[in-house]
């Protein structure tokens, strides 16, 4: 019979177990479970709940406990249905009815709260360092090649020129609002609900800020049925994956690119690819492809999380127990991807004379010419239409920008100089973008040495 079984008269049907069993993936959740009980315990102890030898020897066994797990000598089953029944059941059979008294003050609901929390608050720990790994992995190949040029692009056409430096920081800036966002979010993990109960609170002396202390949290809930209904923070941590997922979908589109025979920009290693069953030739950006499609993985467990809550009345309804399926393939899923791209960025090839060859198009500095324009006091605007119609003229007459005369030049741009010639050097081009936050090598440069400094920081801390 189960622990939950005393007034039922009938065994739960064998389907209906298989159906209703969690063990299965919340197993993982073992060390925060055992670490909740035995906060809990010695709470107990401490209020005069429990004897304190009690307490002693509850503690010592769920220590034991946790080393028959660690050491694959514990066995699950689907009749305890889940990872809380599972310890219990182990402690009132290594100690009998003392082993009974862990579960005094509190329910499931709370206790799965709490396990959730502890678990998540240390996942979204490791997801920051992932993520600052990542970063590093950025700023140091960006470092290896800071002053390699290529095009940058709008709409997937050659737009202007850009360090290929400037092009990954930008990457660096996204992830850092990941971080960023996982680091807000964790305030919110961050809430002790022990002692919630089912639903009201118990009518025992409980300490839950002795709870609060012993396990590291910074506050506890304020509010019995919110905390044990709460899948909040479930659900945000889910949109801060699917963010992390997004970002790299967009990098892998990049390389994606960039590997192609059309870009030619850059090889990744061979560790990263993989072949075809039938052209021997072929050499595939595997992982990037993948990444794109785990991406709908993650974004499908937010939206799985979002439904799952949308219809719950207060409090704690069973289908809670399918937040864990979806939050941890989506942990699962964005951790995979932090161990991967890191040596995989360090590990790739970048073609600096290809990247150079498209950059030297001369119309990716047409908006230079426009800009020469404003300086000597034309109006943007027509600056814009003298330029297009220079490059129209251009294209009409089979030549490259800058293979056309000055007289020619000057036919729709009265104003041109023979300086307009010069302005169609690529390396000219972006180093005059001097401004804070633009492709020129000076800032570009300070931010490859502030993120070295500040990822630095981040290391000691």
């Amino acid at each position: 019979m189960a622990l939950w079984g005393g007034r039922f008269s009938a065994q739960t049907q064998s389907d209906v177990a298989v159906y209703s069993e969690s063990i299965s993936f919340d197993r993982r959740l073992y060390r925060h479970d055992i670490a909740g009980s035995k906060a809990h315990v010695e709470m107990l102890a401490h209020q005069g709940i429990i004897p304190e030898s009690s307490a002693a020897e509850i503690i010592a066994e769920l220590d034991r406990i946790l080393e028959r797990i660690e050491q694959g000598d514990f066995k699950f089953g689907i009749e305890l249905e889940d990872i809380h029944m599972h310890i219990e059941s182990a402690l009132i059979d290594a100690l009998g009815p003392e082993g009974a008294r862990v579960h005094s003050g509190r329910s499931r609901n709370d206790q799965i709260a709490l396990d959730l929390r502890l678990y998540l608050r240390d996942e979204t720990r490791k997801l920051i360092a992932g993520v600052r790994e990542f970063q590093r992995a950025l700023v140091e190949r960006a470092a290896a090649d800071a002053d390699a040029i290529m095009p940058g692009f709008t709409h997937l056409q050659h737009a202007q020129v850009v360090l290929f430096a400037h092009h990954l920081l930008a990457y660096v800036e996204m992830l850092d609002r990941d971080a960023a966002r996982l680091a807000d979010t964790l305030k919110r993990i961050d809430v002790m609900p022990l002692g919630s109960g089912a639903l009201a609170g118990s009518t025992l002396p409980l300490d839950r800020e002795f709870v609060r202390r012993k396990l590291g949290f910074t506050a506890i809930t304020r509010n019995s049925m919110d905390a044990v209904a709460d899948r909040d923070f479930v659900i945000e941590l889910a949109s801060d994956l699917a963010i992390i997922a997004m970002h790299t979908s967009r990098l892998s589109e990049d390389l994606i690119l960039w590997c192609s025979q059309e870009f030619d920009f850059i090889e990744l290693d061979d560790a990263f690819c993989t072949g075809s069953s039938l052209m021997p030739q072929k050499k595939n950006p595997d992982v990037c492809e993948l990444t794109r499609g785990k991406t709908a993985r993650v974004y499908g467990a937010l939206t799985a999380l979002l439904t799952l809550c949308k219809g719950l009345p207060l409090t704690y309804n069973r289908d809670l127990q399918e937040d864990k399926l979806a939050i941890f393939d989506a942990l699962d899923t964005v951790k995979a991807i932090l161990r991967v791209y890191p040596p995989m960025i360090a590990s790739m090839r970048i073609k600096r004379d290809n990247m150079r060859r498209a950059a030297a198009d001369p119309a990716l500095m047409a908006t230079d010419l426009a800009e020469k324009l404003v300086e000597l006091g034309v109006p943007f605007r027509s600056a814009h239409h003298r330029v297009g119609s220079f490059v129209k003229w251009c294209r009409e007459h089979g030549c490259r920008l800058d293979e056309a005369s000055l007289e020619e030049m000057r036919e729709t741009i009265p104003e041109a100089t023979p300086e307009f010639l010069q302005l169609f050097d690529p390396e000219a081009s972006a180093a005059k973008r001097r401004l804070a936050g633009g492709t020129g090598f000076e800032p570009v440069a300070a931010e490859l040495a502030a993120w070295r400094k500040r990822l630095a920081a981040e290391d000691e801390r």
